[in-house]
């Protein structure tokens, strides 16, 4: 049974860690707005991308992106997944959540496969599914180590398409949904599909005037096309980590809840024991008043 001092000690246990929770709690909330930000100004950027290749399409006179008809049959194509998850604990089912869809994703796809993983947590749970990966990367901890990150991982695509030319890359990660919580999803990088070739084929140049240019065309396309590849897994990292941030506050939010109900039992236990302990000593103090007090028996 519990004394009173241990009950002391375990309501100043859950205390500080209610405290440690909190402050949690406040971390992944800032943190997803910063992510956020940073994933609405993608925007306009990936809209700068999308005009400078209509521009180059525009004056080469392309009527659109025209799929290559001489590429190898799907099944013959190796299929290298990049795959986005978290290098911490305390996300909930995160990082399952991502590994159940890769794996289903995979399994339906022929071809060889090669696994690149962003994130210790998710590498040993595809581990586990029997998905080995070739290639891991740290999750960055913060919105500047994004960058850094993201120009790792073209260079490995650059050196894997030097080698494999057919190879097919796809990005697997966790997107937010609007209201609340997140979904994983996935897109395919490379080689470029045929929803890209539609959205470019749908967008208009803004103006009257013919764009122009400057420079090779060439090597204008090519730097074009390695901006819309870093910007799609810019945004591919940075969903992952406000859904990572998301899962962490509500597994905090939970954490929270349940430490508080832990409090308030522990805080109605420890009072009704004092309570007790108190009556116990008051019955002492007035059993031994009545004793002196009594008449003695003659």
């Amino acid at each position: 049974m519990d004394t009173l001092e241990d009950l002391r000690k375990k309501l100043s246990g859950a205390k500080d860690i209610k405290s440690v929770v909190r402050a949690m709690k406040a971390m992944a909330a800032s943190n997803i707005a910063q992510y956020e930000a940073a994933v609405s100004s993608l925007g306009d950027y990936y809209h700068t991308v999308s005009l400078g290749i209509v521009a180059y399409l525009m004056q080469e006179k392309i009527d659109g992106v025209i799929e290559n008809q001489a590429s190898p049959k799907k099944g013959d194509k190796p299929v290298c997944a990049i795959v986005f998850g978290s290098d911490q604990g305390l996300v909930g089912r995160f990082n399952n959540l991502m590994t159940d869809f890769v794996t289903q994703s995979l399994n339906a796809l022929p071809g060889t496969k090669e696994i690149w993983v962003i994130g210790d947590r998710v590498k040993l749970l595809l581990a586990d599914n029997g998905l080995v990966a070739a290639k891991s990367f740290a999750v960055p901890n913060s919105i500047d180590a994004v960058t850094p990150l993201i120009g790792q991982v073209l260079v490995e695509i650059e050196k894997l398409t030097e080698k494999q030319p057919e190879t097919e890359f796809y990005i697997f990660h966790n997107q937010p949904k609007p209201n609340t919580g997140y979904e994983p999803v996935m897109q395919r990088l490379l080689p470029l599909d045929e929803q890209w070739r539609h959205d470019f084929n749908e967008i208009k140049w803004p103006t009257k005037c013919v764009p122009e240019l400057i420079g090779e065309a060439g090597a204008a396309l090519l730097a074009l096309i390695n901006a819309y590849l870093f910007v799609s897994l810019f945004k591919a990292c940075v969903e992952s980590l406000a859904s990572e941030n998301a899962s962490r506050l509500e597994a905090m939010q939970r954490a929270d809840k349940n430490i508080g109900n832990l409090l308030d039992s522990l805080g109605h236990k420890f009072h009704r024991l004092r309570q007790s302990s108190i009556d116990e000593e008051l019955f002492d103090v007035v059993s031994g008043f009545e004793a002196l007090n009594a008449k003695p028996i003659k």
